[in-house]
């Protein structure tokens, strides 16, 4: 191999290597903090936060975890985890929130608590879920602040990017997700949308051709079944005279 091919060889190989440095450290950085991944994001729809709670003190374990709900939520309900026992807690609201249903509420769920029955290990991470329905504001992004609180310290996750400012440069950022456009189908998310007159002709239609082509089918199969049994026939009674003038023609004994 001559000098200017290993120079190129080493320095190929360098850049790869930095490569994947840089992807494991933000890799390593993203799964540092407690963030969020809902399985739906859709307006008006009920969906399941799954909290990731990873390492927030260094190297001392996490005993509790306290999550707060966004002014837009009434209620959440929590995922019974066996590590973790948990509670809620209520606020008093300073004055009634009307509801959607025309009915009004007085208190509302401000906070879900978990508390870890031994402490997790700041090597090990745990997921926590919860289960809520969005409200119909496509568009606005929700934040949990979580105070994680380990043996020895706690992480306040509440830090919000103000405007312009790079989310990723947040040392200790609010879990989020963002709603987007409600679905099609109804508010808790069963069910599709019924089909439109077109569509519904348009089904007839196939449905009719597909029976149409059908009997056409057997008609044709029904009418050639008819033309070879002529034929068979005429096959029959050719050889049957055949047989009797042979007979015929010949004396007996």
């Amino acid at each position: 191999m001559n000098t200017t091919t290993l120079r190129r060889t080493l320095t190929t190989a360098a850049a790869a290597a930095g490569t994947a440095a840089l992807l494991l450290t933000a890799a390593t950085g993203a799964s540092a903090h407690v963030g969020v991944t809902p399985d739906k994001t859709a307006a008006n729809s009920y969906a399941l936060l799954t909290f990731g709670i990873p390492h927030g003190c260094e190297e001392s374990g996490t005993t509790k975890v306290a999550i707060t709900l966004p002014a837009e939520l009434n209620d959440a309900q929590p995922t019974v985890n066996p590590n973790w026992t948990v509670e809620k807690v209520t606020e008093q609201l300073a004055e009634p929130k009307k509801l959607a249903d025309g009915t009004s509420i007085t208190k509302r769920t401000s906070q879900i608590v978990y508390t870890a029955k031994a402490p997790l290990a700041h090597d090990l991470r745990d997921a926590l879920v919860l289960s809520l329905k969005l409200p119909d504001a496509a568009g606005t992004t929700l934040y949990f602040p979580t105070l994680q609180t380990c043996e020895t310290g706690q992480t306040d996750w509440s830090e919000i990017a103000k405007d312009g400012q790079d989310p990723h440069s947040l040392k200790a950022p609010a879990p989020s997700i963002t709603i987007t456009e409600a679905a099609s189908a109804d508010a808790d998310g069963h069910g599709a949308a019924a089909p439109t007159a077109h569509s519904t002709e348009q089904s007839t239609e196939q449905a009719s051709a597909v029976t149409d082509s059908g009997a056409q089918a057997r008609s044709w199969a029904g009418l050639a079944a008819g033309v070879g049994g002529l034929a068979l026939g005429g096959i029959a009674l050719a050889r049957s005279g055949a047989r009797r003038k042979q007979e015929a023609g010949t004396p007996g004994q």
